[in-house]
């Protein structure tokens, strides 16, 4: 486990400590700005639903049914998602806030050009959804199923991740700043740009060789040290 990771910032991020190192591309952030939106009022979400600039406030929409749905600059607030089926929904140019919910079943939807807000979620299901131009800022999300998925231009800000499974997944150009990562599973995934410097607390129980095309500080690797050497099946004995 990592913490005090070193936070650092700037635009200029160089991987590893070598001078001649490329420096880390930074995600590009989702800039969302949203027209006058209309509260919604049609009861429950219907599959393939289309919502264009509605306004979800404070509803319980745990269970329903949103099914390949298309959610296009819409705001989300305080709702609650147990049990909601968003299978290959795709949200775009959204900001959910302040949502919770245990078992939401979003696996295949695509999510480009959205802040996700001080979230509590447990168990989100997100295994094959495209990510892109995403930020996760505060909140906390358990067991997040994120296998083969695809983040790019993916932020974490602030935020506590328990046990995210990345199995599999493609990651490039994600950022961890200030957030907590805890015992994260990197089986099989594929890194490019992925900076983990501003992690203050980094656990990765497996795939630890699936760290190259990510950067960590040097505290953090002084901190790896001994889960890259249970990896390599290096002992280490003291004279």
């Amino acid at each position: 486990m990592v913490r005090n990771g070193s936070g650092s910032r700037g635009g200029s991020r160089n991987a590893g400590g070598g001078g001649a190192a490329r420096p880390v591309r930074e995600a590009r952030r989702p800039e969302v700005r949203l027209p006058e939106l209309v509260p919604f009022a049609d009861g429950e979400l219907l599959p393939d639903g289309d919502y264009d600039g509605v306004a979800f406030d404070g509803l319980d929409l745990g269970g329903q049914e949103g099914i390949g749905a298309r959610f296009l600059e819409c705001r989300l607030t305080g709702c609650a998602l147990d049990g909601t089926r968003l299978r290959s929904a795709r949200f775009l140019d959204c900001v959910l806030e302040g949502v919770r919910g245990v078992g939401v079943e979003a696996a295949g939807a695509t999510v480009r050009d959205v802040e996700l807000v001080d979230a509590r979620l447990g168990g989100v299901q997100l295994h094959g959804a495209v990510l892109e131009r995403v930020v996760v800022r505060g909140g906390k999300i358990d067991y997040a199923n994120l296998r083969m998925a695809r983040l790019k231009d993916v932020v974490f800000e602030g935020c506590v991740l328990v046990e995210p499974d990345f199995g599999g997944a493609e990651l490039e150009r994600v950022e961890f700043r200030d957030c907590v990562v805890r015992r994260a599973d990197l089986t099989v995934a594929r890194m490019t740009d992925v900076d983990l410097r501003g992690a203050v607390e980094l656990d990765v129980v497996r795939g630890l060789d699936r760290l190259a095309g990510a950067v960590i500080s040097p505290a953090q690797l002084v901190d790896l040290a001994p889960a890259f050497a249970a990896q390599l099946g290096l002992r280490v004995v003291g004279a």
